[in-house]
């Protein structure tokens, strides 16, 4: 079965204190109530505690007020849209976002990425491969690379115990995506990478998605860690191939 098959559908710090062995919780945010219904039930029989709601300030005020471990957005909501949504939860918090687009809609897949999302599901979906995609995005956040030491390259600092960066001991914020891929290229400076060998740190292996995502990824990190995003010195792109960290000469690194 898949869902969504009939066509597209029309400080937030957690308040709350997660108990130990508690199941993570995922917020589903969809108007249609069908689609609820069906994520909500296959998310459970996963083993996690679901709130759904339908409409974006109702899912903010969950945010708010309760623990939340990752968000499945709708784009179309009314009101407030997924879009919207999905930037007012980054500004705030950093957790995993997972937008859900009609097939065919690749603008509001390239902006929700844009706004912070990592990762996208096109409607119609299967609810295993929904759930898989949570399951991934949360193995991707809890990670450990407790044994790996902090890395300085310029004026930026990457923890990836923390996992974040600080400029000048101001901190930037990054999404889960666009942290591992920086991580990924400074801890291997003037290597290049393929989008390919990128798409795979990222997701094991586990990713359906365009390879395309990672450019929409590696742009808005260039915005946000570069002085120059238009002229970037340190992720530099090598044409026809990928990326990597650092100019050919050293610079930049």
């Amino acid at each position: 079965m898949r869902v969504g098959a009939a066509g597209p559908a029309k400080g937030f710090p957690s308040r709350g204190t997660r108990l130990s062995g508690m199941s993570q919780r995922i917020l589903v945010v969809d108007d249609e109530q069908s689609i609820r219904t069906i994520v909500e039930f296959a998310l459970k029989d996963a083993g996690f505690e679901v709130t759904s709601v339908g409409r974006g300030d109702d899912a903010l005020a969950v945010i708010e007020r309760e623990p939340v471990d990752l968000v499945v957005l709708d784009v179309m909501l009314p009101g407030m849209d997924g879009l919207e949504v999905c930037q007012r939860i980054r500004s705030e918090r950093n957790l995993p976002i997972i937008m859900l687009s009609a097939r065919g809609e690749e603008l509001d897949k390239v902006l929700g990425l844009e706004l912070g999302a990592d990762d996208y599901v096109t409607k119609p979906f299967s609810p295993r491969e929904l759930v898989s995609r949570v399951k991934a995005n949360l193995r991707r956040g809890r990670m450990d690379t407790d044994v790996e030491e902090s890395l300085r390259v310029g004026d930026l600092l990457i923890d990836p115990a923390a996992r974040s960066v600080r400029r000048n001991d101001e901190e930037i914020t990054l999404t889960l995506s666009e942290f591992e891929i920086l991580h990924k290229l400074a801890k291997s400076p003037r290597r290049v990478f393929t989008r390919q060998e990128l798409m795979d740190h990222l997701w094991k292996g586990t990713f359906y998605g365009d390879l395309r995502s990672v450019d929409v990824h590696v742009r808005h990190l260039r915005q946000k860690i570069e002085d120059d995003p238009s002229n970037p010195a340190l992720i530099r792109t090598v044409r026809g191939v990928g990326y990597a960290f650092g100019g050919e000469d050293g610079s930049g690194t």
